[in-house]
């Protein structure tokens, strides 16, 4: 789901126009932002610039490409997350049909308004000379520190002013087997811990050290786990991020399964002010950028990971 505001002027190209110029640090455009202004006194990115930083920001960020993704500007405190998993039956001629409560499918989920935020500088020399790229460059730029920072949160977030990550000891992704070393047989017995419907979909996500260390497991053939060829695990995408630990004591340096179970929720679209005054003296102006949402695995058992022992 979008998270771009539509409303006027928002969307309009004064608003764009007025919205850059004002970031450039020239005079006498802020006036025309105030309906784009959040109470946080910072100004709602352009509905075009909006879009071009969300797609930006999901080719780079390896969570909303395979997390679920949801915009709940001003909606209630809590989600509703469908968790049971009831399916039609099979039943005879004048067979009783079993009911079950619909209201039980959904548990409820808190949500918060976690803050991520940026504060960059740029000189006033690079703003007069780069103005016909400075839109692009200041996208591309927040997309890289907004990414990587996301990226973190939605894996080792615990809870307390950031995402609950997946491998939260609350609220994260279950362990499926416990190990003191990563063996041949322990990745394929993390595998089988997850059940049928999470290993359709499921993925593995680990650091390239693991990595690096199942691409030589084989087994007692010769035959390697890992495959080469289109690098897959027992047929599943292995997804590389160097924020999952290594293979360290009490660490979980695995995980597989369904991704799409973590969900990421936006409370606000991205948000800019300028810092001007602060960085006067040095001929620069700052830029303070944020967004407020959250990230929550709904079914801890939707993925696997591997603890290694202490």
């Amino acid at each position: 789901m979008s998270t771009i505001d539509t409303f006027t002027p928002v969307n309009q190209p004064e608003y764009h126009n007025h919205f850059w110029n004002y970031l450039m640090g020239k005079e006498g455009h802020e006036t025309f932002l105030d309906l784009g202004r959040k109470v946080t006194g910072a100004y709602a990115m352009p509905t075009t610039s909006s879009k071009k930083f969300e797609d930006k920001l999901k080719a780079e960020s390896l969570f909303r490409q395979l997390s679920t993704v949801h915009y709940a500007p001003n909606g209630p405190s809590t989600i509703l997350a469908r968790v049971n998993t009831d399916s039609a039956e099979w039943v005879g001629p004048g067979g009783a049909i079993s009911a079950y409560d619909a209201i039980n499918d959904f548990s409820t989920y808190k949500l918060n308004d976690h803050k991520l935020a940026v504060i960059m500088q740029l000189d006033a020399s690079f703003l007069h000379d780069n103005r016909y790229i400075f839109e692009s460059y200041v996208t591309d730029r927040l997309v890289k520190d907004f990414s990587h920072a996301e990226e973190r949160g939605f894996i080792n977030g615990t809870g307390v002013n950031m995402p609950t990550g997946i491998l939260a000891e609350n609220g994260g992704a279950e362990v499926g087997v416990t190990a003191d070393a990563i063996t041949y047989e322990n990745v394929v017995k993390l595998f089988f811990s997850a059940k049928p419907e999470y290993r359709k979909d499921g993925v593995w996500m680990m650091s390239s050290e693991t990595a690096l260390a199942i691409r030589s497991l084989t087994d007692n053939a010769g035959q390697p786990l890992w495959n080469h060829t289109n690098d897959t695990i027992l047929g599943k995408k292995v997804y590389i991020s160097e924020y999952m630990p290594g293979a360290e004591s009490g660490s979980k340096p695995i995980a597989f399964g369904d991704f799409s179970f973590y969900w990421i929720v936006e409370r606000t679209s991205m948000t800019i002010r300028t810092l001007r005054e602060r960085f006067y003296e040095t001929d620069q102006i700052g830029y303070l950028a944020f967004e407020l949402l959250d990230g929550k695995l709904i079914r801890p058992e939707a993925i696997k990971v591997m603890q290694m022992t202490a």
